[in-house]
């Protein structure tokens, strides 16, 4: 996240942002606003974006992300970092069909692919962790690490 508050050229970033908030309500017009279901199915597909959720319990951070499309061999999912997860996933879907009867003919293809970073409330490891995918939804449980008890390092 850039602090937009602490550099010099504050007001570069000011006209970037209202440009770009124009733009986003110039496709929303176009689309008849972000509200409709349409815009909603198809805009996080556009951005390469996954809409996740993320939940803080005592021993645990949950995740939830909804990747509808996804299939669950395509999806990975890796620890970064203690305090990042990082959500993958590739897709090549080909679509064939032929109407022998009717001469029609007819091949799509789609591909896409999306990658979110997210970051975790708490230190988190990978150990006794679990994830499962059904329907369009992932639902990652990671276990809290240990805290760390605290020690004193002499100086020499």
């Amino acid at each position: 996240m850039i602090r937009r508050g602490i550099y010099p050229i504050r007001s570069l970033w000011n006209e970037l942002d209202d440009m770009m908030a124009e733009m986003e309500g110039r496709f929303a017009q176009t689309l008849g606003g972000y509200n409709n279901a349409f815009s909603q199915r198809v805009l996080p597909a556009i951005t390469g974006e996954c809409r996740v959720d993320v939940l803080d319990h005592e021993n645990e951070a949950v995740i939830v992300a909804d990747l509808p499309g996804a299939e669950k061999e395509d999806i990975k999912v890796k620890l970064i970092n203690p305090r990042t997860l990082e959500i993958s996933y590739d897709r090549e879907k080909e679509n064939e069909e032929e109407n022998k009867e009717t001469g029609y003919y007819m091949r799509e293809r789609t591909y896409g692919s999306m990658k979110r970073a997210v970051l975790l409330p708490a230190d988190v490891v990978e150990a006794g962790s679990t994830a499962s995918f059904k329907n369009g939804v992932l639902e990652i449980h990671l276990k809290k690490s240990e805290s760390s008890s605290i020690s004193e390092i002499s100086i020499e």
